[in-house]
């Protein structure tokens, strides 16, 4: 006779905000399924949903709590936790029959707190968890968060209330993870933290063992080392540092992408180039300097692409800055660029400055600074047109019904996933799959998009 084994209580999972919020929710599900729960893809199969929540933005603290609110409709078993765990009351004078609500990166809280609303059934037939843990990205594509929290105190950001000052990974585990993923089939690390560039501070980067050698926990001997991995095919995967402030040791990176051991990609949060607006956001205002590093830069690696956000609107900005802050883009050439209308988040210091700007005054601004990225953007899109690039493909289409050809889109090495821009392919042939990395002929651009076929052999 047949063994019939109980059924597992099912989990389902809504993950908002940014790549470091993406990782908890793999870290949670990954613990969750070695407990033996199964994973649920809508709420009706769902014996408790998991809601992480973004609380950065008083828009994001919104989307949170409208996803709860859904939630709650759809199921009425809901567990809330990250960022805008720490407003419990809000959350709660809203929403008082959730569950539970833990703070952010509080893993065992929420396991427990699972554990409690729907006990998990032990099986060890059934409870297997993939080497390397359960992935929220696609198979060809990882994040690897090196530390938690941050010693900047920004007068904008809450970020540290939230997530507490810097703690730094062990470097070999963050290797030890890094090769498994690579190991497993991701073809491209995407390194986070709140500031990478301060990895190891607070452990004096203290060093480890690791191959038989021994590693600083510091950015610049984490990316060498990174720049090692090599995959199944004995490739190099791309690795893509992002959240890097400017220090100083940054420099020491760039020659590692000129020699092909790091993708050619920074991820710069300026935030702002007018020395008295970056006064008032606290933040370093060296935007001369920066300016003579980012040429330096490009001399070392002319095809570095430099990404970076910047917040207009900040209380206290004159036209005066604001115009600055566009001759100084003018001027860097940024490749990719987003843009942040200031808005007042409870508990930022920011709050209480003078010179609160009028909404009408922000948007004008925040429709000025898209123009003129867009514009840079679209004329170094254009500049790549006839250049063979290397793409990795993060979907391929289905044959046209007309010719069977196939379509792919991709990225290049200057395109974050879900951040930049895409590659759109065209006669990609058959058999290609995501994760794919290959040569493609580039034949026209728009302002933030390539387009092109794979480089005849």
């Amino acid at each position: 006779m047949a063994t019939k084994f109980p059924d597992a209580p099912k989990i389902g999972m809504v993950s908002l905000g940014c790549p470091k919020n993406l990782v908890d929710s793999e870290r949670i599900l990954t613990k969750l399924r070695s407990d033996g729960y199964q994973m649920s893809p809508d709420y009706a199969g769902a014996d408790v949903v998991l809601v992480n929540t973004c609380g950065f933005l008083d828009s994001a603290k919104e989307e949170s709590l409208e996803a709860i609110g859904e939630a709650m409709a759809e199921n009425g078993r809901v567990i809330v936790t990250g960022c805008m765990g720490d407003e419990a009351d809000v959350i709660r004078a809203k929403f008082p029959q959730v569950l539970a609500v833990t703070g952010a990166h509080q893993y065992e809280q929420v396991v427990n707190a699972v554990h409690d609303a729907s006990p998990p059934i032990p099986n060890a037939f059934v409870d297997l968890v993939p080497e390397g843990g359960l992935k929220l990205t696609p198979r060809h594509y990882s994040y690897l968060k090196i530390s938690e929290g941050c010693n900047h105190r920004c007068s904008f950001c809450i970020i540290p209330s939230i997530r507490g000052d810097l703690v730094s990974r062990r470097i070999d585990a963050v290797l030890r993870e890094a090769e498994k993923l690579v190991q497993a089939g991701t073809k491209e690390l995407l390194v986070i933290s709140q500031d990478t560039s301060a990895y190891g501070v607070d452990t004096r980067h203290d060093p480890r063992l690791w191959k038989g050698r021994e590693v600083r926990a510091h950015m610049t001997d984490l990316a060498r080392e990174l720049g090692q991995l090599r995959t199944a095919d004995d490739v190099a995967p791309w690795v893509r540092l992002h959240y890097v402030y400017p220090y100083p040791h940054v420099d020491h990176v760039i020659p590692l992408m000129a020699d092909g051991l790091l993708t050619p990609y920074l991820d710069i949060p300026f935030q702002h180039a007018a020395p008295s607006v970056l006064k008032a956001m606290k933040r370093p205002a060296n935007e001369a300097k920066v300016l003579d590093r980012i040429h330096k830069w490009r001399a070392i690696c002319p095809d570095i692409t430099i990404r970076s956000t910047f917040v207009v609107g900040f209380p206290g900005e004159t036209e005066a800055d604001f115009q600055y802050l566009l001759d100084w883009l003018d001027e860097a050439q940024l490749d990719r660029v987003g843009a942040f209308r200031f808005e007042p988040v409870e508990g930022a210091p920011a709050n209480a400055l003078p010179g609160a700007l009028p909404e009408e005054v922000k948007e004008e601004r925040y429709q000025r600074i898209m123009e003129k990225t867009a514009a840079i953007s679209a004329a170094k899109l254009q500049a790549k047109i006839g250049r063979v690039l290397p793409v990795i493909i993060d979907e391929v289409g289905e044959p046209d019904e007309e010719d069977g050809s196939v379509g792919a889109t991709a990225r290049s090495q200057a395109d974050a996933p879900e951040i930049d821009g895409n590659v759109f392919l065209r006669d990609v042939g058959e058999g290609r799959r995501a994760g794919d990395i290959f040569d493609v002929v580039i034949e026209d651009a728009d302002e933030h998009d390539l387009y092109g076929a794979p480089v005849q052999d």
